[in-house]
């Protein structure tokens, strides 16, 4: 199979979703209109609440939500072999990603900005609301300290991506200046920080960073892993257009620049897909292909952390109603594309089989490293690139990735911890509340691992708890739609599909936990099952109510009135 079919199908699939699907979800189902005022223009603060070019806020929902998990999950699921991995990802991007996300921040924007997991205490009730809020919060916790560990070994893996890594923080700065201080043009701001960006790339893979084994006494992994929750902590209580926005704009086009590089690369070398389409000599020990699957590839195909973004911080910055469907849904497409590569790379990125069955021993074996080596000897052998500066540039890549979801996910953690607060009765600071979530992400960290790799030890259950939270999330989104009377087969098939999927995944994994005596991750399957059938129950009564109210003739009009178009420009 020539990996070329891959990448063409592949782009025709998700640019007829863009095209075609979100034209009929934003005008039949979510009916946008720029006659809404937006919660970012209602509630403006210079922080949190900022109208934002859908552009620049576009680079911010895809960054933020693609991290290292569209590489990781495809990169891994790939060992049932490529057709699986390949229709999960394009279906999925399609159908279900792409509807997820602009549902959930359609159903934000409507809200005032309100994130998911309140939402569910309007739409659900009160009891769904805390048990969501519970979900949303491990979630969070597993991302924050799980892509700290990825990070750290990245960036000792690979000393060529240090120096960019962090360079990338001052050139989005500058560019955050530029755009809202200055008032650069923002063609003329991308080239100068796109430029800078891969300055600093070759400027990193001349001259690589490479720690001692102990810095301050820590070793060195910890001291990474420390230094980037203490950046994750500060950017998160920045203003959102100083770092966030424009770094994670900057990150925005320097990956598609990266896809550029690579689906170039597969073009001219056409490689051959060596790995097998359908995989049925898997190592000893690879679980079930369903439901294990669609709980491995999350992120690429449908992600429950895509839902809290959406709802956290993007909502909080739409400009205008209509613009939900370029920065939700196409920001769904970016990361299918970016899934899609992992695909090509971990697949067509090695000489022969027992090349790839080499990397493939076991499973968990693949990842970003079989990403990084398979992606750069297609770049090297499509555009002559050196394979170590491939190497370099898919690294850092991910890096930043990981990073900038770091910076959302210590920001998303902080609004949990001030609604629970809420719910509790009393107001949480923004510095307590910041201060709170780092103290239990890294408490996870250092105290179940002292080199603070602790956050690897639950990230088993990521997948299940990511793509449960998404069918909790299109649960809100139906009863709302049922509420006004829209339709609701696009949003309730993928609803049934995932939770039925995640649900039976934890229990296969509880079973598993328990055979292996890990009562740590047994015991978190166990209340994270628990609460989810919980909420799940509470969500059928909610819809069913709808329904009845729906066929009675009861439609609820939206929140908000409509109001003069200049509200929303």
């Amino acid at each position: 199979m020539n990996s070329l079919f891959l990448a063409v199908i592949g782009l025709a699939m998700m640019a007829g979703g863009y095209f075609l699907y979100s034209k009929f979800l934003g005008k039949k189902v979510y009916a946008l209109d720029d006659r809404h005022t937006t919660p970012a223009h209602e509630l403006e603060d210079g922080v949190d609440y900022v109208p934002t070019n859908k552009l620049v806020l576009w680079g911010h929902h895809f960054t933020s939500v693609a991290g290292a998990a569209p590489i990781v999950g495809p990169a891994v699921a790939v060992i049932w072999g490529w057709v699986p991995a390949f229709l999960w990802v394009t279906l999925g991007t399609v159908f279900f990603a792409g509807m997820h996300d602009l549902g959930a921040l359609w159903a934000s924007t409507r809200n005032k900005g309100k994130s998911i997991g309140m939402l569910s205490g309007r739409y659900i009730g009160s009891r769904g609301r805390a048990l969501f809020l519970v979900v949303i919060f491990l979630l969070l916790l597993m991302v924050n300290s799980a892509f700290a560990v990825v990070i750290s070994k990245l960036l000792i893996s690979t000393p060529t991506a240090v120096i960019p890594t962090w360079g990338a923080l001052v050139v989005a700065l500058i560019v955050g200046q530029m755009i809202y201080r200055w008032r650069i043009n923002l063609v003329v701001t991308t080239v100068i920080g796109v430029t800078a960006l891969y300055s600093l790339i070759l400027v990193g893979d001349r001259f690589p960073v490479s720690l001692p084994e102990t810095v301050l006494g820590l070793p060195v992994a910890s001291f990474w892993i420390l230094t980037l929750f203490l950046y994750a902590g500060i950017a998160s209580m920045l203003p959102v257009w100083v770092l966030l926005q424009p770094r994670d704009y900057i990150n925005g086009v320097q990956l598609f620049i990266g896809l550029g590089i690579l689906y170039a690369s597969v073009l001219i070398a056409t490689p051959t897909v060596v790995a097998p389409a359908f995989n049925s000599a898997v190592p000893e020990g690879t679980p079930s292909i369903v439901p294990l699957l669609f709980v491995t590839i999350a992120c690429g195909a449908i992600s429950g952390f895509h839902g809290t973004v959406a709802s956290g911080t993007t909502a909080k910055q739409l400009n205008k109603d209509t613009d939900a469907r370029f920065v939700g849904y196409f920001g769904a497409i970016g990361e299918g594309l970016l899934a899609l590569g992992a695909i090509i790379a971990t697949t067509a990125g090695f000489q022969t089989l027992a090349d790839w069955e080499a990397i493939y021993s076991a499973f968990n074996a693949g990842g970003i490293g079989a990403f990084v080596q398979g992606g750069a000897s297609i770049v090297n052998a499509g555009l002559g690139i050196p394979a170590g500066l491939a190497a370099t540039i898919l690294a850092t890549m991910a890096v930043l990735f990981a990073a900038t979801t770091m910076d959302t996910g210590v920001r998303l953690q902080r609004f949990v911890v001030q609604e629970a607060g809420d719910l509790l009765g009393f107001k949480i600071g923004k510095v307590v509340a910041t201060v709170i979530a780092l103290a239990v992400a890294l408490g996870l960290s250092f105290g179940a691992s002292g080199d603070g790799s602790g956050g690897m030890i639950i990230w088993p259950l990521f997948g299940t708890t990511n793509q449960l939270l998404a069918g909790l999330t299109l649960s809100v989104i139906t009863v709302i739609l049922l509420k006004k009377g829209r339709p609701v087969w696009p949003v309730l098939v993928p609803l049934v599909f995932l939770l039925t999927m995640s649900t039976y995944a934890l229990i296969v994994q509880l079973g598993t936990f328990f055979t292996a005596q890990n009562w740590l991750l047994f015991t978190l399957d166990l209340v994270i099952l628990v609460a989810a059938l919980w909420v799940i129950v509470e969500a059928v009564a909610a819809m069913a109510g709808a329904y009845r109210a729906r066929k009675a003739g009861e439609i609820d009009p939206d929140e908000e009135p409509v109001l003069d178009p200049v509200h929303g420009a």
